[in-house]
C-alpha cells in the first residue's frame, strides 16, 4: 500500500509536507509500523521450559535459605 503524493503547481514545500504527513497519518502506516516494532517473537519450547525450571529451582533455594534464617539478597 504505497503512498504516492506529487507536488502541485505553485505549492510551497511547507504545504506539501503538511499534506504528506496528513496522508500518512490517515493511511495508518505509522500505527502498523509501531505495532510491528513492539511485537516480540515467541520463544521456542525448550527455552521457555528451561527458564521455568530455573525459576522453580531458584524459588526452592530461596525458600530453603529463608527457613534456615539467611537474609534474602536484593
Amino acid at each position: 500500500m504505497p503512498i504516492e503524493i506529487r507536488k502541485r503547481k505553485n505549492e510551497n514545500s511547507n504545504a506539501f509536507i503538511y499534506r504528506f504527513n496528513k496522508r500518512v497519518q490517515q493511511s495508518g502506516v505509522l500505527k502498523e509500523v509501531r505495532k510491528r516494532r513492539a511485537s516480540k517473537r515467541t520463544e521456542n519450547k525448550t527455552k521457555r521450559r528451561n527458564r521455568a525450571l530455573y525459576r522453580i529451582v531458584k524459588q526452592k533455594e530461596l525458600a530453603k535459605q529463608k527457613k534456615q534464617g539467611y537474609k534474602a539478597k536484593k
